[in-house]
């Protein structure tokens, strides 16, 4: 299983320059996935140093720990979601940390694996569920949503601007079967966008399928919450780094950390600070870090990729 698990960790070099593993303590990679990143860290820490890694899929922790076993002690994987990091660590006895990695998105191994139904380019059942004990999928969002839920979804989490037309088409064929496979849906969205715009570089069902893994596995609603969470995790010289790898999570891990470095809240025409808001971190990335052509060419998956990072004061 491990094996199946492996992947090219993303913005590896840069991720661990910002996280300095080296320092010692304790860290966490919250999204733990094929444990690319975590090994890395691992084998940059000192040897009193830990590392704990979170993830909602059960394959993932399992394939972790088999594949980090040789570190013993040092790494704990746990099952959960890093929105849930506080609870999850104070479980194992750990109130604050070194240092914390969040790579957001799906992971490689999720994408390969053609029967958990991410991907537009085989077919399978519409799953898209991270975790494989949640209760709604893909399939379910598809055939029961209304069209007005579908175009909210489509338009706010995948940024299509033929939501509607998408929406409407989805309504008329779920009327005459059940849409229950991967190439179902993408030909369905194919069919529904107008034909110059269907054989653009990208697949025409990419956003789509973007915004439905989103809708399944909530993956924006309560990301604000959580990264304020991670920073508050944080001692004194922490630091968290994220990689997200669209627009719209960027946007809120950048919004979430300028609001950690100038949180007041008082009017620009304030002569002085009233609101007695302080900094809790400083941005150590005014520009978000991305992969450099080489790692593009090596890796597809790192060209979308940002890396933001932040230390707590």
């Amino acid at each position: 299983m491990s094996e199946q698990f492996t992947h090219i960790p993303v913005l590896l070099n840069e991720t661990l320059a910002l996280l300095a593993p080296e320092r010692g303590g304790i860290f966490v990679d919250g999204t733990l996935g094929g444990g690319g990143h975590a090994e890395a860290v691992l084998s940059r820490l000192p040897q009193a140093g830990r590392l704990v890694g979170i993830d909602r899929d059960w394959e993932a922790v399992h394939a972790a720990g088999d594949r980090l076993s040789s570190f013993g002690s040092r790494f704990t994987a746990l099952h959960g979601n890093f929105f849930d990091m506080k609870a999850l660590l104070t479980a194992v006895g750990i109130a604050e940390v070194n240092g914390i990695l969040l790579d957001l998105g799906v992971s490689s191994h999720q994408l390969d694996t053609q029967e958990r139904g991410f991907s537009y380019k085989t077919d399978a059942p519409l799953d898209m569920r991270m975790d494989q004990g949640a209760r709604l999928s893909a399939k379910d969002i598809i055939n029961t949503y209304s069209e007005a839920e579908l175009t909210r979804i489509f338009f706010a989490y995948g940024e299509e601007r033929f939501s509607r037309r998408i929406a409407d088409k989805i309504c008329h064929a779920r009327e005459q079967y059940p849409i229950e496979t991967t190439l179902q849906l993408a030909q369905i969205v194919r069919d529904a966008i107008p034909g110059k715009y269907r054989n653009e570089p990208q697949h025409p069902a990419r956003r789509t399928f973007q915004a439905l893994r989103i809708e399944v596995n909530s993956e924006l609603s309560g990301l604000d919450q959580a990264v304020e969470q991670a920073c508050d995790l944080l001692q004194k010289g922490g630091r968290l780094c994220i990689i997200t790898f669209h627009s719209l999570e960027d946007r809120i891990v950048k919004q979430a950390f300028r609001r950690f470095e100038n949180p007041c809240t008082c009017p620009p025409s304030a002569p002085i600070c009233i609101c007695g808001k302080q900094p809790k971190a400083k941005i150590l990335t005014k520009k978000p870090l991305t992969a450099s052509a080489e790692e593009e060419a090596q890796n597809s998956r790192s060209t979308s990729a940002k890396l933001r990072c932040i230390e707590k004061i």
